[in-house]
């Protein structure tokens, strides 16, 4: 197991082909079991070495979690990530919650593909459609405002969208879509925010924009 020490909190994960000439970092889902993608990052993604690592208070990982520590946290694991792997280009995958992650690191960090899977405008926002009628917004700390970042983000985005995300609403992934510069969208229409993933098309479109071109957007 990989560990990261930032600010005192261990984080704990996997490195999954190590040595490779590339590298992807996924951040996940709230609660999502990272081991469980161990063996298809490695066979989907030969080429790169792949990053699985629990975010703080998470996992088998220390610390508390909250906005502040998760974006810090992630972009110590980039820096780690450039220092192990010395002018190698960066990958980021962001599923849901990860997705509020990948945007902040993207905007911090240089990076070759943002993918944003199932992602939201604003957790806020999400949160106030799952609790209508709460006062959600001011009970809640974590906002994870992506849609007001989103136009900076310089590296091409691949957006993986669910039509019956019962989550993240469809017109959530919409606003944040039509806050990017010129996003590509994988669209699956009949797909749930959980089953998404096991979709035919899932990962073969993941892995066909990543493999394509990465010239940063102007």
């Amino acid at each position: 197991m990989h560990e990261l020490d930032v600010d005192g909190a261990v984080l704990r994960g996997w490195v999954v082909n190590p040595g490779r000439t590339r590298v992807l970092v996924y951040f996940g889902g709230n609660g999502e079991r990272l081991d469980l993608w161990r063996e298809v990052m490695a066979d989907l993604f030969p080429d790169h070495t792949t990053y699985l690592m629990a975010y703080r208070g998470y996992g088998a990982s220390d610390g508390q979690p909250s906005q502040r520590a998760l974006s810090a946290d992630a972009v110590a694991l980039v820096d780690h990530v450039g220092e192990r792997h010395p002018g190698a280009p960066v990958d980021v995958i962001g599923r849901s919650l990860g997705s509020g992650v990948a945007v902040h690191v993207a905007t911090q960090r240089t990076v070759e593909h943002v993918v944003l899977v199932t992602p939201f405008d604003s957790l806020a926002a999400t949160a106030m459609d799952l609790f209508p009628g709460l006062p959600v917004a001011r009970l809640i700390e974590d906002h994870w405002d992506s849609a007001a970042v989103a136009a900076s983000l310089e590296a091409p985005v691949l957006v993986v969208r669910a039509g019956r995300d019962e989550i993240v609403r469809p017109e959530r992934t919409d606003l944040l879509v039509g806050s990017l510069s010129d996003p590509v969208v994988a669209s699956f229409p009949e797909a749930d925010h959980n089953s998404i993933s096991d979709d035919p098309g899932y990962w073969s479109s993941i892995v066909a924009f990543l493999d394509g071109p990465a010239t940063p957007r102007t």
